[in-house]
């Protein structure tokens, strides 16, 4: 039997087969095995509806709501918080943060290639170890040159649970990012029926104000004509005391706000223009999604699943510990004592190793490792569960309160048009002779806290629609985001 010699096309068709049989069994290793529990979504038991049902109106929910309050001036104000406040910058800087992360992390995927380079002037002992001969030169210079390159194997799927919890980290933060902007804008939006609120009590109080001071004045001739008592003229006088004592409070209260919403806004505390007033604004449509919605887009629920994903690879980052790292370097350079054969065919040098290392005993240390891990996990699934019962807490609360709020306005608009229609015909009365001023005094402060109170329910009114499009999270939390500063960094 003869056996011919293979040719080299033969030679390389086995070389390459080689090849590509141990690669694809590198790549079946390193893909195959990832140690650590993959995620599930925990399940969660969704109410079927709210306790207070609407018409539907999802469209609305992912619409700018707060333009529909029909006031340019608070349409403005928002879009200056979302560009200028300095918490949705710093929440675009986290991004940026964990990006970064997320590209440390990545990068062991890859084997790392670094380079160096040195020149050394060096003179070795004559009486040495070994010693330097008479007349043999002991001073030498030593160049060297090398490209390094080293890649750790993720055998068992260490760095990819790594990689897993990081690229969730940055989720997390986008959601993040996005609580900020949905809280933000709903602060504005707040803070400005508040302060429009305000200036309508403001406008109440002094115009009372005004009016118990010309009743004061009257009552103050008609006593020096001897027509009222002295106990008469200092019930006026209190009752118009009460109403001036009432305005620098207010007054107090308008600074508080406009310093709130500058801070909003990224600028010094100052005055906040305006717009439209209390009365004539326009209650936006109440959106009335089914509640398994919130779980797809309110960004607290999101964040808390992110950094459930997270904590879930840990696990994996963890329990791969236990086995062993198998890990590839390789060496290849130059080194000569002379310049002239400094990057020539004898000067080089080159090195390829591979290692593998492996715990035997640690006395605890990574199953420690893998206990906090499966701890952060539960932690953090009670903590999205928690978020989520929340959500639905405070959905159905400002549901509900925009409904009794509606209803509170009907009440208390009733009653102020009864207060004054009793304080015309108590005023009647008195001005006929048949009662005393006592029960025109009643009449009056009791309108001017029924004036006042329908301003303050009228705000609440508005102020939880606002709180039921930050309850529900809707669409319009991207199209808010899409008008903020943008992180600098990006993933794919």
């Amino acid at each position: 039997m003869s056996h011919s010699t293979p040719t080299p096309a033969r030679k390389r068709i086995r070389t390459t087969t080689a090849a590509a049989l141990a690669a694809a069994a590198v790549a079946f290793a390193v893909g195959g095995c990832t140690v650590g529990p993959d995620y599930r979504r925990p399940e969660v038991q969704a109410p079927a509806a709210w306790r207070i049902d609407y018409p539907m109106a999802a469209d609305v929910a992912n619409t700018k709501w707060w333009e529909q309050f029909g006031d340019p001036v608070l349409n403005e104000l928002v879009e200056t918080a979302l560009r200028d406040n300095l918490d949705v910058r710093v929440a675009a800087a986290r991004i940026d943060q964990f990006i970064g992360t997320l590209g440390t992390v990545r990068s062991q995927f890859y084997p790392q290639l670094a380079y160096s380079g040195a020149a050394s002037r060096t003179r070795a002992s004559r009486v040495g170890q070994p010693p330097i001969p008479e007349p043999a030169d002991p001073y030498f210079t030593l160049y060297q040159a090398a490209l390094g390159a080293s890649w750790q194997i993720d055998l068992f799927g260490r760095v990819r649970r790594l990689s897993e919890a990081a690229q969730s980290q940055v989720y997390a933060s986008e959601q993040a990012q996005r609580g900020v902007v949905l809280t933000l804008v709903a602060g504005v939006a707040t803070s400005y029926i508040t302060l429009r609120g305000l200036d309508r009590q403001r406008e109440i109080a002094v115009a009372t104000a005004g009016n118990f001071g010309e009743t004061a004045r009257i009552f103050d001739l008609r006593f020096k004509s001897g027509i009222v008592s002295k106990t008469e003229v200092t019930q006026v006088r209190s009752q118009w005391q009460q109403a001036l004592a009432s305005i620098p409070v207010i007054e107090q209260q308008i600074a508080a706000v406009e310093g709130r919403i500058s801070i909003l806004l990224g600028r010094d505390p100052g005055p906040i223009p305006r717009g439209r007033t209390i009365d004539q604004l326009v209650a936006p449509l109440i959106p009335a999604d089914l509640p398994s919605t919130l779980l797809e887009r309110r960004p607290d629920i999101l964040q808390a699943e992110q950094n459930l994903v997270a904590a879930n690879a840990s696990i994996g980052a963890a329990r791969a510990l236990y086995y062993p790292s198998i890990s590839l370097t390789g060496l290849y350079g130059s080194t000569s004592t002379a310049a002239g054969s400094f990057l020539t065919g004898p000067a080089t040098a080159w090195q390829a190793a591979a290692s593998l290392t492996g715990p035997i005993f640690t006395f605890g240390a990574i199953e420690g490792q893998v206990r906090s891990a499966e701890a952060q996990k539960a932690q953090a699934e009670l903590v999205y569960q928690s978020t989520i019962l929340n959500a639905f807490r405070d959905t159905n609360d400002a549901l509900i309160g925009t409904q009794k709020t509606i209803e509170g306005v009907a009440f208390q608009r009733e009653r102020v048009i009864a207060l004054r229609e009793f304080a015309r015909l108590s005023r009647l009365k008195f001005e006929s002779g048949l009662i005393g001023y006592l029960e025109v005094l009643v009449a009056d402060t009791e309108l001017f806290a029924a004036e006042l109170a329908l301003v303050g329910l009228t705000t609440d009114r508005y102020t939880q629609v606002v709180n039921v499009y930050q309850a529900m999270g809707g669409g319009w939390v991207d199209v808010a985001d899409a008008m903020t500063p943008r992180p600098v960094g990006s993933i794919k």
